[in-house]
Protein backbone atom coordinates (compact mmCIF):
# COMPACT_ATOMS: atom_id res chain seq x y z
CA UNK A 1 0.00 0.00 0.00
CA UNK A 2 1.42 3.37 -0.94
CA UNK A 3 2.21 5.86 1.79
CA UNK A 4 -0.50 8.32 0.75
CA UNK A 5 -3.12 5.56 0.66
CA UNK A 6 -2.04 4.37 4.10
CA UNK A 7 -2.29 7.88 5.52
CA UNK A 8 -5.74 8.33 3.99
CA UNK A 9 -6.85 4.97 5.40
CA UNK A 10 -5.57 5.84 8.90
CA UNK A 11 -7.15 9.32 8.79
CA UNK A 12 -10.47 7.83 7.66
CA UNK A 13 -10.38 5.23 10.41
CA UNK A 14 -9.57 7.87 13.00
CA UNK A 15 -12.46 10.05 11.80
CA UNK A 16 -14.88 7.11 11.98
CA UNK A 17 -13.68 6.25 15.51
CA UNK A 18 -14.04 9.88 16.61
CA UNK A 19 -17.52 10.07 15.10
CA UNK A 20 -18.61 6.90 16.84
CA UNK A 21 -17.08 7.99 20.13
CA UNK A 22 -18.77 11.37 20.07
CA UNK A 23 -22.15 10.51 18.56
CA UNK A 24 -22.95 6.90 19.39
CA UNK A 25 -21.48 6.73 22.89
CA UNK A 26 -24.17 9.08 24.16
CA UNK A 27 -26.77 6.39 23.46
CA UNK A 28 -24.98 3.68 25.47
CA UNK A 29 -27.04 1.88 28.07
CA UNK A 30 -26.90 3.15 31.63
CA UNK A 31 -27.36 -0.40 32.92
CA UNK A 32 -24.43 -2.05 34.68
CA UNK A 33 -21.98 -3.93 32.48
CA UNK A 34 -21.59 -7.73 32.70
CA UNK A 35 -19.16 -7.85 35.62
CA UNK A 36 -21.10 -5.31 37.68
CA UNK A 37 -24.36 -7.13 36.96
CA UNK A 38 -22.93 -10.46 38.15
CA UNK A 39 -21.58 -8.77 41.30
CA UNK A 40 -25.02 -7.32 42.00
CA UNK A 41 -26.82 -10.60 41.27
CA UNK A 42 -24.53 -12.60 43.58
CA UNK A 43 -24.51 -10.03 46.36
CA UNK A 44 -20.86 -9.04 46.51
CA UNK A 45 -21.12 -5.64 44.79
CA UNK A 46 -21.25 -3.96 48.21
CA UNK A 47 -17.72 -5.24 48.92
CA UNK A 48 -16.23 -3.24 46.04
CA UNK A 49 -13.51 -0.80 46.97
CA UNK A 50 -12.92 2.60 45.43
CA UNK A 51 -10.05 2.58 42.94
CA UNK A 52 -7.32 5.17 42.51
CA UNK A 53 -9.07 7.07 39.69
CA UNK A 54 -12.62 6.94 41.09
CA UNK A 55 -12.69 10.73 41.47
CA UNK A 56 -10.61 11.48 38.37
CA UNK A 57 -11.67 13.88 35.63
CA UNK A 58 -12.85 11.02 33.36
CA UNK A 59 -14.42 8.77 36.00
CA UNK A 60 -17.61 7.03 34.96
CA UNK A 61 -17.11 7.71 31.22
CA UNK A 62 -17.96 11.35 31.80
CA UNK A 63 -16.21 14.69 32.13
CA UNK A 64 -16.62 16.46 35.43
CA UNK A 65 -18.00 19.97 35.01
CA UNK A 66 -19.63 19.38 31.61
CA UNK A 67 -23.40 19.75 31.68
CA UNK A 68 -25.36 17.16 29.74
CA UNK A 69 -24.76 13.43 29.99
CA UNK A 70 -24.49 12.82 26.24
CA UNK A 71 -22.06 15.68 25.67
CA UNK A 72 -19.95 14.62 28.64
CA UNK A 73 -19.86 10.99 27.49
CA UNK A 74 -19.05 12.06 23.93
CA UNK A 75 -16.11 14.21 25.01
CA UNK A 76 -14.88 11.38 27.23
CA UNK A 77 -15.07 9.04 24.23
CA UNK A 78 -13.17 11.56 22.09
CA UNK A 79 -10.39 11.78 24.68
CA UNK A 80 -10.26 7.98 24.88
CA UNK A 81 -9.96 7.62 21.10
CA UNK A 82 -7.23 10.25 20.86
CA UNK A 83 -5.21 8.79 23.74
CA UNK A 84 -5.54 5.28 22.31
CA UNK A 85 -4.55 6.48 18.84
CA UNK A 86 -1.57 8.38 20.25
CA UNK A 87 -0.32 5.37 22.22
CA UNK A 88 -0.75 3.12 19.18
CA UNK A 89 1.07 5.59 16.95
CA UNK A 90 3.94 5.82 19.44
CA UNK A 91 4.19 2.03 19.74
CA UNK A 92 4.25 1.56 15.96
CA UNK A 93 6.91 4.28 15.62
CA UNK A 94 8.99 2.53 18.29
CA UNK A 95 8.56 -0.83 16.55
CA UNK A 96 9.55 0.68 13.22
CA UNK A 97 12.64 2.27 14.77
CA UNK A 98 13.62 -1.04 16.38
CA UNK A 99 13.17 -2.97 13.11
CA UNK A 100 15.27 -0.53 11.12
CA UNK A 101 18.00 -0.53 13.73
CA UNK A 102 17.40 3.09 14.60
CA UNK A 103 18.09 4.26 11.03
CA UNK A 104 15.46 5.81 8.81
CA UNK A 105 15.33 3.80 5.58
CA UNK A 106 13.97 6.73 3.61
CA UNK A 107 17.38 8.42 3.69
CA UNK A 108 20.07 7.01 1.43
CA UNK A 109 23.16 5.67 3.10
CA UNK A 110 26.40 7.46 2.38
CA UNK A 111 29.70 5.81 1.77
CA UNK A 112 32.52 6.88 4.14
Amino acid sequence: MRSSNLRLFIAGGLLVAIGLAMLVSGFASGSPDGLNKVAEDHGFAANAKEHLFENGPLAGYAIKGVNGDRLSTGISGLIGVLVTFGIGLALFALLRAMRSGGHDRSEPTRAP
